[in-house]
């Protein structure tokens, strides 16, 4: 295997043995050739798409293929297997009905699923990361690819409540067929540049799916401490699933709790009529293995972020969406018009303990840009008397790597005239300190989820208009993003689209950045390495 998509690959140059996310090698093959087979299918369409209109259900079918390769979705090679099996009949569709012949694989997918791993492996080394020589295009190509990994995230999670757009799908397959290309360095850097400007519509329209369908985010304090109830804990960032599960729970003396990039879904005012709505339990992805022990109930992992399930859960776990592990019982996808059944979950949560305390307390969220820009005359007046004088994003992921105690000690070290803005599970390094407040206003502003990190751009974009400024990055705003997969890699594409420059990126820079390519984003961008905490908190108090 060969894979240097996370922030954790073994060394930060790539992991060949097992990926440092627990994915095994054959695993790695799979999501490999999937990601093959759809560069295929997007040949076929685009192709289909010159003759005429394309239906939407290939691009509903790659997004949603493509979010299963993210880290930490998927371990299932059952599941992965079945996805290549129908990305082919999806292929062989357009190919009877155009005639295209187009380089892919063979018709005969059974050629791929070979008894001998060792048969298999030799087959993958022609369709992976490494089949590109030339590093500089094999980092573009990747750079590409994972930027789509992100949209198509973002996309699935739309789509699920309705919301699609078209031009979106259309994106995703143009750029993995330019992947299949010998293109010219400007016109890769351009598509990745075009991944950014997709990347903030798809963030707009997730934003737009869960606003329209469960109200504007508002700002709530979320109990992290627990009751005497039997409980089910959700995890991931499907609100639909929770929709759902909220509603069958109602009535049964089943709690539900919040885990992880869950936690903003607290802040939404459709949630916040169910009372056996408890709280949040635990924190960031990578502690799941403890906090899933110790919460004693049902767990449901809905979308990506699952780890390798210990035995000592693994009868308690559930996965359901994309998410797949091997072992793990999955909730199956909603007939059209229906809702998922979550019956075995709930009345296995009867005959559980209630959750083990591991905490008290409350936590603060809500600050989406809905919330916050109804807050624009406070902000602004504050920034004007020199209340505060700095804003630093630091939103992003987190992750098991220990360099990551800086973003802790970065959020601690700032001066109070700072305030924080945040988003993604990046949070959890610093959404407990008792950071105080300026003049009523916390010093840390969460938007949510990952994917709210547009509501951190629609901040930025206001307060430029409203200072009357004409390039965001003469704001009192300072970068200093912490990343771990994919959909991170979207959120920094859709930064780079806006114009934002001089952001500071860590724990480590991207190993699947070559050297040049890195000098790219460095004289064109300014993008920098996180270096050490004083230094790093000086320069951001500079402008630097």
């Amino acid at each position: 295997m060969f894979c240097f998509q996370c922030q954790e690959t073994a060394k930060n140059t790539g992991c060949t043995v097992k990926g440092v996310c627990g994915k095994p090698g054959e695993t790695a093959e799979l999501q490999d050739l999937l990601i093959y087979v759809l560069k295929g299918l997007a040949l076929h369409a685009e192709k289909a798409k010159e003759a005429g209109t394309l239906d939407r259900k290939y691009g509903r079918f790659t997004v949603a293929a493509l979010f299963t390769t993210i880290t930490n979705a998927n371990f299932d090679n059952d599941r992965l297997i079945a996805l290549i099996r129908e990305a082919l009949k999806l292929r062989d569709e357009l190919k009877a009905r155009y005639g295209a012949e187009m380089p892919g694989v063979q018709h005969d997918s059974a050629l791929w699923f070979s008894d001998d791993p060792a048969e298999f492996g030799a087959k993958a080394t022609s369709i992976g990361v490494l089949s590109t020589e030339n590093e500089d295009v094999r980092s573009l190509r990747e750079l590409l690819i994972y930027g789509l990994k992100g949209i198509a995230a973002y996309a699935e999670h739309a789509a699920v409540l309705g919301f699609e757009d078209d031009a979106v799908y259309d994106f995703v397959m143009e750029a993995l067929a330019s992947t299949t290309r010998d293109l010219a360095t400007d016109e890769m850097v351009a598509m990745v540049m075009r991944a950014g400007e997709c990347a903030v519509k798809v963030m707009a329209l997730l934003d737009k799916a869960n606003t329209s369908t469960y109200g504007n985010p508002e700002i709530s304090k979320v109990p992290i401490g627990v009751r005497g109830n039997p409980a089910i804990l959700i995890s991931g960032h499907d609100l639909k699933d929770l929709e759902e599960l909220l509603k069958q729970t109602e009535g049964t003396g089943v709690d539900v709790y919040t885990h992880g990039e869950m936690l903003p879904a607290h802040t939404y005012p459709a949630f916040k009529r169910y009372a056996h709505f408890a709280g949040n339990y635990g924190n960031a992805w990578w502690k799941q293995a403890e906090e899933f022990e110790s919460f004693n109930g049902p767990i449901l992992m809905t979308t990506n972020c699952i780890i390798p399930v210990r035995d000592s859960y693994k009868e308690r776990i559930f996965t359901t969406g994309m998410v797949g592990y091997p072992g793990v019982r999955h909730i199956p996808e909603r007939a059209q018009g229906g809702a998922k059944d979550f019956s075995e979950i709930i009345a296995l949560a009867k005959k559980c303990a209630p959750p083990t305390q591991i905490e008290t307390g409350e936590l603060v969220t809500g600050f989406g840009h809905n919330q916050v820009l109804a807050l624009a005359d406070k902000v602004v007046d504050a920034v004007k008397s020199g209340a505060i004088k700095r804003f630093v994003v630091m939103a992003g992921c987190d992750g098991r790597h220990k360099t990551r105690s800086y973003f802790t000690d970065v959020a601690a070290e700032l001066p109070k005239d700072t305030v924080i803005l945040t988003a993604g599970c990046a949070k959890y390094r610093y959404n407990k300190l008792a950071l105080g407040d300026i003049g009523g206003i916390p010093r840390v502003l969460d938007a949510g989820q990952c994917n709210d990190c547009y509501s951190l751009a629609v901040i930025a974009l206001k307060l430029k208009e409203v200072f009357g400024l004409s390039d965001i990055n003469e704001l009192p705003i300072s970068f200093d993003i912490a990343w771990y997969e994919q959909k991170a890699v979207a959120v920094l594409l859709a930064l780079l689209f806006l114009g934002v420059k001089g952001i500071r990126l860590g724990p480590t820079l991207p190993g699947f950045l070559s050297p040049n390519v890195a000098k790219v984003l460095v004289e064109n961008f300014n993008i920098k390495p996180i270096t050490d905490v004083k230094t790093d908190v000086e320069a951001m108090l500079r402008g630097a």
